[in-house]
């Protein structure tokens, strides 16, 4: 529930910004600051969501030291050649 809140939560800053610049308000200097706040806020709670998607398993594919295990584990193993095979 908490990644669900906090990608909507991630989203609503958006629309602000979106306000702003539909008004012409962002050329001045308090449409910057307020883009800039509404950016972080929206910066935080997607990094919460990152958090909450990485502690649930979701982004096991980026971490490139257990997917080469686990590619390493699920693949079949040659079986060793003898010397009586030749070369």
């Amino acid at each position: 529930m908490m990644l669900v809140i906090s990608i909507v939560m991630g989203v609503v800053p958006w629309f602000g910004i979106a306000w702003t610049v539909t008004t012409g308000t962002i050329s001045t200097q308090d449409g910057l600051f307020m883009s800039l706040i509404l950016l972080t806020l929206s910066g935080v709670f997607f990094l919460n969501a990152f958090w909450e998607m990485r502690d649930k398993g979701m982004l096991a594919f980026l971490d490139k030291k257990k997917a080469a295990v686990a590619a390493a584990s699920t693949a079949p193993k040659a079986a060793p050649k003898t010397a009586s095979e030749g070369e």
